[in-house]
């Protein structure tokens, strides 16, 4: 609620989404490969390789990448900036 408030007061963007398999769903291709991990049995995998199109993937930074575009935001094409030097 205060997120909201915040951002409408200064005339920010505010929209909620729904991060629901936002760890899961491959940030590059969009599918939802065998080899990602699932829910809070795997949440020890941190990193993991796409089955589908080879992509490695830090599980936070690809959901990061998921949840933004499920707000309408473009797929960043170098990533996320701040999040590069990792």
């Amino acid at each position: 609620t205060q997120l909201k408030y915040k951002a409408i007061a200064r005339s920010g963007v505010f929209e909620e989404v729904n991060e629901a398999y936002s760890t899961q769903v491959c940030s590059c291709c969009g599918a939802k490969p065998d080899s990602s991990p699932k829910g809070r049995t795997d949440l020890g995998i941190r990193h993991w390789i796409c089955s589908e199109c080879g992509a490695e993937h830090d599980r936070d930074i690809n959901a990061a990448k998921n949840i933004l575009a499920a707000g309408g935001h473009p797929r960043l094409d170098g990533g996320i900036l701040v999040l590069q030097g990792e």
